[in-house]
């Protein structure tokens, strides 16, 4: 079967001040299969929101190509993508930010729904009712104001905002990183249950290895706008290969001194995305070690 999303070279360049340019996202490829969980890591700043922004049309690719469903959305206006539209949606890390204060939390659900047309005035509050009790919350919460929730309150609202359409891909930028170790849990097997239940794909954001580790079907890891490692989660967290990913994962805190790593911690400046006038990456090159394992050269 053909993969939901399949992204092919993709790339972002940002200029900046007196011509210097910062290559955000370079020369991404990678898929995401039908009910996957795809997780991308990484250390902040090393392109993985961007990737994601890109990915759903936030922002404009540089160069390269994003296919969902096999149609080639890179370049489509607006009045064109929005059927697309429909197909994508996204979870941003803050909940509080990412809710209109002056709006009940039901209206925000039911936006899309007005904006889309997918439903009547009638079925629309059915259908919010439905999404909040599908996510753990009550039909009483629909008149409510993002203020008089918790966190965890907040992005289940958020979530169900995002199931609104009933899309195909969801992508959760860093969805559980502001929420307590407690209520990241629930979140997280949330997000799970509604994977299995609506057949969702996932593309997972997250710098938190150990929320990878659970919730991811396969890993990729981004260092500096490139992939330096691509493959099963398994094989990402038992047999890491690149040197990049097996600082990532010695970076983790381990409670019992008998299994911590001896490897030595990165130490140093971290090397600078921006580039002079007539200057660029140099470009990875993607080896496959083992099926479905890939890891750059060094």
């Amino acid at each position: 079967m053909a993969p939901l999303v399949e992204v092919r070279d993709l790339s972002k360049v940002f200029p900046v001040a007196n011509k210097y340019k910062i290559h955000a996202v370079e020369h991404v490829s990678l898929e995401v299969g039908h009910g996957e969980t795809l997780a991308v890591v990484g250390e902040s700043g090393c392109g993985k929101s961007t990737l994601a922004y890109l990915i759903i049309r936030l922002l404009k690719a540089t160069g390269g190509q994003i296919l969902l469903d096999g149609t080639d959305i890179t370049g489509l206006k607006s009045r064109a993508m929005k059927e697309h539209r429909r197909k994508m949606q996204i979870i941003f890390q803050d909940p509080f930010a990412s809710l209109d204060p002056r709006r009940s939390v039901g209206y925000s659900v039911k936006e899309p729904m007005q904006v889309h047309g997918t439903a009547s005035a009638d079925e629309q509050e059915e259908q919010v009712g439905a999404l909040f009790e599908r996510v753990g919350l009550e039909r009483g919460h629909l008149r409510q104001y993002p203020h008089q929730f918790s966190g965890g309150q907040r992005q289940r609202i958020c979530i169900a905002r995002a199931l609104a359409l009933e899309p195909k891909l969801v992508i959760a930028d860093e969805s559980v990183s502001a929420l307590d170790v407690s209520v990241q849990a629930q979140v997280i097997n949330l997000m799970m249950e509604l994977q299995n239940d609506m057949g969702l794909s996932f593309l997972f954001i997250s710098h938190d290895l150990a929320v990878v580790e659970r919730i991811a079907h396969r890993v990729a890891v981004m260092y500096l706008g490139q992939l330096v490692e691509l493959g099963p989660r398994s094989a990402i967290f038992e047999n890491p290969t690149h040197s990049y990913t097996k600082r990532l994962l010695d970076a983790v805190p381990i409670a019992d001194p008998r299994q911590r790593r001896e490897r030595p911690l990165l130490t140093g400046e971290i090397p600078s995305p921006r580039w002079g006038p007539g200057e660029s990456p140099k470009l990875v090159t993607m080896q496959e070690i083992e099926p479905g394992h890939f890891v750059a050269e060094e």
